[in-house]
């Protein structure tokens, strides 16, 4: 645990060193593609005259200068699991985006998906001496969390206080230099496997890169997909990836839980590949043009040539119904729904005043799939593009870049982590068994 803290504080560090540099990289290894935006860190004045782009999340704080998208090679549910076709696919990437952006980048805040995350509530309490709450007092209060036995090989990944409260002032922000006697904390822990990370720290320095920063990809597509209101009032963020679908729930604009299935649009795509007897490029191709979830009668007169080259002129030449795909596609996608529910009630989501319920990422874009998603996940859903930000080429504006747009306000504008305070050592947190506080079932 505390050699973790002592890499995430160095990340930081790191990250804040880049940014005086002016340029940093987003990197969003996933299963199907890896990503790279490359971000320029200039003063907000000169954004001042542009136009459709306001300053939220901080957007006048960078501009995107390079972007590049190369096919992902082993990479599966979302975790590295061939290195040097990982490394290969990150360097090609990179490379790329370095060539558009015209500079050499050094650093790179990364995020990855599946790694099966685990989410706890903590909270902790400590009296205040001066009557002023200092950096030093929320110090003191996130050590004072009772940090539950995260279990052999399993790291954090993020720790954010998500709410203080001062004498029974609940719902502060921040309460540094507020007046009161005891200040009380709610924190949120997200865990992952450790290999997973290691293996993608490893892989990325391997491409003679300093990694500046690590985060959860649903936290980053969640953070550039649901609007401010969704942020504050709760909302889930359920981004489906080709190899994993994670959910990310927002509150008071913080991140309160997380998880993922183990499931998404590749596995739509091998069942078309099994059910069609057609090869993975071609499964993926019908989907992407003709695929939905939702048949109607026209849908049996559709025809949809399959093709091939294997030089037999029936096998060639068959069609199939749109029907029959849709048939074929549906079931996936509802086990694929059904699963997220799942996780949805475990997480005590229907307690939280706003049920929205927003989709986005690749395997989003599949017609039809809201209206499925709003009986199986409840009435409130929509479709989330990722925020516009500037100098976004128009190829990454779609729902697959949520996460490394996300990225880039999260290199831009880092919540709050427990790394960010001075933890009083001797308070350092043993671990303990007590069960995790399903805190935000109590508060709202």
């Amino acid at each position: 645990m505390r050699e973790l803290y002592e890499t995430q504080r160095a990340m930081r560090t790191m990250r804040k060193a880049a940014m005086q540099r002016g340029v940093i990289a987003a990197l969003d290894v996933g299963s199907s593609k890896v990503a790279c935006l490359v971000l320029r860190f200039d003063g907000p004045e000169q954004f001042k005259d542009s136009d459709g782009v306001g300053s939220m999340a901080g957007q006048s704080s960078f501009r995107v200068i390079g972007a590049a998208t190369t096919r992902s090679r082993g990479v599966k549910f979302g975790e590295v699991d061939a290195m040097q076709e990982t490394e290969r696919a990150i360097r090609t990437a990179v490379q790329a985006a370095q060539k558009m952006a015209n500079v050499r980048v050094d650093h790179v805040i990364a995020c990855l998906s599946g790694a099966r995350p685990k989410s706890y509530g903590l909270d902790g309490a400590v009296d205040i001496q001066d009557g002023n709450v200092t950096d030093a007092d929320i110090g003191r209060v996130l050590a004072a969390c009772d940090v539950p036995d995260i279990g052999m090989g399993r790291e954090v990944l993020h720790a954010q206080p998500v709410n203080f409260a001062l004498d029974h002032r609940s719902g502060l922000g921040d309460p540094r230099g507020q007046i009161g006697n005891q200040l009380t904390t709610d924190m949120h822990l997200l865990t992952v496997e450790a290999t997973a990370i290691q293996n993608i720290l490893y892989c990325i320095k391997r491409c003679d890169l300093e990694v500046a920063g690590i985060a959860s990809a649903g936290y980053a597509s969640a953070m550039s997909s649901l609007v401010e209101d969704e942020q504050e009032l709760g909302a889930a963020c359920i981004d489906m990836g080709g190899g994993s679908t994670t959910l990310t729930v927002f509150m008071k604009k913080h991140m309160i839980y997380a998880d993922s299935v183990r499931m998404g649009g590749d596995h739509v795509t091998g069942d078309i590949s099994m059910g069609l007897q057609v090869p993975v490029a071609t499964a993926e191709r019908m989907k992407t043009f003709y695929g939905g979830v939702v048949a109607t009668g026209m849908d049996d007169r559709d025809q949809i040539e399959i093709g091939g080259n294997t030089g037999d002129w029936e096998h060639d030449r068959r069609t199939v119904s749109r029907a029959e795909l849709i048939g074929i596609m549906r079931p996936r996608v509802e086990e694929i729904l059904e699963e997220v529910r799942l996780r949805l009630d475990a997480a005590g989501f229907e307690h939280l005043p706003s049920q929205q319920i927003v989709l986005t990422g690749g395997a989003s874009q599949i017609p039809g799939l809201d209206g499925l998603a709003s009986r199986i996940l409840g009435q409130q859903v929509r479709l989330g593009r990722p925020l516009r930000v500037q100098g976004l080429p128009q190829a990454a504006t779609g729902p697959a870049f949520s996460s490394a747009v996300g990225l880039s306000l999260f290199a831009a504008h880092p919540q709050d982590e427990w790394w960010d305070f001075e933890i009083p050592a001797e308070r350092y947190p043993a671990r303990s068994l007590k069960r995790a506080v399903r805190w935000f079932r109590d508060n709202w």
